[in-house]
């Protein structure tokens, strides 16, 4: 009977990194890369799961439990964890007997390797900061299986998966000033193009699947247009167009239109060293007196189906996951629940992922606390939150809504999940299309968009547009501490009616003189001098990564 129960529910599930072929020798051709945005086939089942894989699974379970289809595991008999292939692909013995990442790592080395003192001095800075370094691969540990499965299948060097340490030092919630986001660093516009939905329940910015599928797209399509690796990773920062006029520039004048040759900001020009250095010392550690955290060859992680909204803290006690290593793995939660519809499956180590099973199946009780309420009308803080059940200090702190502003119509809130409304799961429409939009409370007053000086804190544009810093940075969410980069787009509520003449806040300064900025501004913009903006939307500004 239960044996019987457990096919009846089984979910196909796979460990994340079940698919790799051995990478090519040498470098990828372009059309290997630009083959880069085909999805990876999933492997098949091609047959049930035995009877005492499925018995252990359930071996702490009831018969009927109201939570047993909220979530499962099912390994592919296919799959050799320590030598994941493709299905119909021989394993690679030399993979199947090296059972270190980053000897794996090595042998995919594919790129032209750069020389140069803009190197030396990486390495030097890497060499002198031995903690830095060894806190990076700790937590590059729960991701390179994955990057590397994903970069080999591509056909792509391997230099590849050791991006995200200098794009935000391995950290998954890494977030820059101009508010590129996760470990390859994607701006809003450029996340939405690649996918990455972004709304106020999850930002795929920050999954760490998604946003790998997303880079190495990128990647693929910029190597397809410039057929050199290091113009490609000029472009994934700087942006193609920027790379292109370059190289146009060198053109005119007679001059080479490689990387090293390009007129370029600091940033980029220091970018493709500082992925070389990082190269060299994955490649010989011991000559710059460093030593790489091991990291074994398989998978850290595997993919858990859910078919149940979940609350984000019981999620990590069933799995019996400190909050930050769970947070680690599913850093894409905006809000305390995961919405199935959106979020259809989650990372766990591989331990946890069969105690999750197994104690989600023994729970009982509710799995979501939280729900989404769409707003009907535009309404006061106070009775959307007197309607939603909850006080108005709670509602403001969870949906984050600064003070003396309303909730428009078509707004969507999280809100209590009470025993008798609002029981059903949330959808996939608000799931994945959530919005929310305010307007000041009494219906009078403008928005209107500032732009930043250079390294201006909030403290000090709060008091040039006169608002308080507090809601400064609570409509632009961002620290009351943190400080925006030069020309950043910062919104402000002022009060009073809109007018056409007031798309910019006064700012102390003329009509006429507002007028000459703007067109100081385009010309700048035209003659290719702004500089805050990368290929993949990234701000030239430092990425605030966590250090410790």
């Amino acid at each position: 009977m239960r044996l019987g129960a457990a096919f009846g529910i089984a979910a196909v599930l796979l460990t994340t990194g079940c698919a790799t072929a051995p990478a090519p020798a040498g470098a990828p051709t372009p059309a290997a890369a630009a083959s880069a945005a085909a999805p990876r086939p999933a492997p098949q089942l091609t047959d049930v799961p035995s009877e005492a894989a499925l018995m252990a699974l359930l071996e702490s379970g009831s018969e009927q439990d109201d939570n047993a289809d909220a979530a499962v595991i099912v390994e592919d008999p296919e799959v050799n964890p320590a030598s994941a292939t493709h299905p119909g692909q021989a394993p690679d013995p030399a993979a199947v007997q090296q059972n270190d990442l980053w000897e794996r790592i090595r042998r995919g080395f594919a790129m032209p390797d750069l020389e140069g003192d803009l190197v030396k001095n990486r390495e030097q800075y890497y060499a002198s900061r031995p903690d830095y370094v060894q806190r990076m691969t700790e937590r590059a540990s729960r991701y390179l299986f994955h990057i590397v499965e994903e970069v080999e299948y591509r056909g792509m060097p391997t230099e590849l998966a050791l991006l995200p340490f200098i794009e935000s030092a391995f950290n998954p919630q890494a977030m820059s000033v101009a508010k590129a986001s996760g470990m390859w660093q994607f701006i809003p516009s450029t996340g939405k193009h690649y996918d990455l939905t972004q709304n106020i329940f999850r930002d795929e910015r920050r999954d760490v699947l998604a946003s790998t599928r997303a880079a190495l797209d990128y990647l693929g399509k910029l190597y397809g247009m410039f057929g050199d690796w290091h113009l490609a990773l000029a472009a994934y920062n700087w942006g193609e167009g920027s790379v292109q006029r370059a190289i146009a520039r060198n053109q005119r004048a007679g001059l080479p239109t490689d990387y090293a040759s390009l007129r370029m900001p600091t940033e980029t020009r220091y970018y493709v060293p500082k992925l070389q250095a990082i190269k060299n010392i994955v490649a010989n550690p011991a000559a710059y007196g460093l030593a790489l955290t091991p990291i074994e060859n398989h998978p850290y992680f595997l993919t858990v189906a859910i078919q149940r909204d979940i609350d984000v803290d019981l999620a990590a006690r069933l799995a019996e996951l400190p909050m930050d290593e769970f947070r680690a793995l599913n850093p894409q939660m905006n809000k305390p629940v995961i919405l199935a519809a959106g979020t259809p499956q989650i990372l766990l180590p591989y331990d946890n992922a069969r105690r999750f099973i197994r104690n989600l199946s023994d729970h009982e009780g509710p799995l979501a606390s939280w729900t989404a309420w769409v707003v009907p009308t535009t309404m006061k803080v106070a009775d959307a939150a007197k309607r939603a059940g909850m006080s108005e200090d709670e509602l403001r702190r969870i949906n984050k809504i600064p003070p003396r502003m309303m909730v428009r119509a078509g707004s969507t809130l999280l809100v209590p999940r009470h025993p008798h409304k609002h029981t059903e799961d949330v959808s996939a429409e608000v799931a994945d299309n959530a919005v929310m939009s305010l307007v000041p409370e009494g219906g009078s007053g403008r928005r209107v968009v500032v732009r930043a000086k250079g390294r201006e804190t909030v403290a000090a544009l709060a008091r040039r547009v006169g608002v308080r810093a507090a809601d400064l940075a609570q409509w632009n969410g961002v620290s009351p501490s943190a400080r925006f980069a030069a020309g950043q787009r910062v919104v402000v509520y002022k009060p009073g009616k809109a007018k056409a003449s007031t798309a910019v806040a006064r700012t102390g300064k003329s009509s006429k003189s507002s007028k000459a900025s703007t067109r100081t501004a385009s010309k700048k913009k035209a003659a290719g001098t702004r500089t805050a903006a990368k290929g993949n939307g990234k701000s030239k500004s430092r990425v605030n990564v966590a250090r410790n």
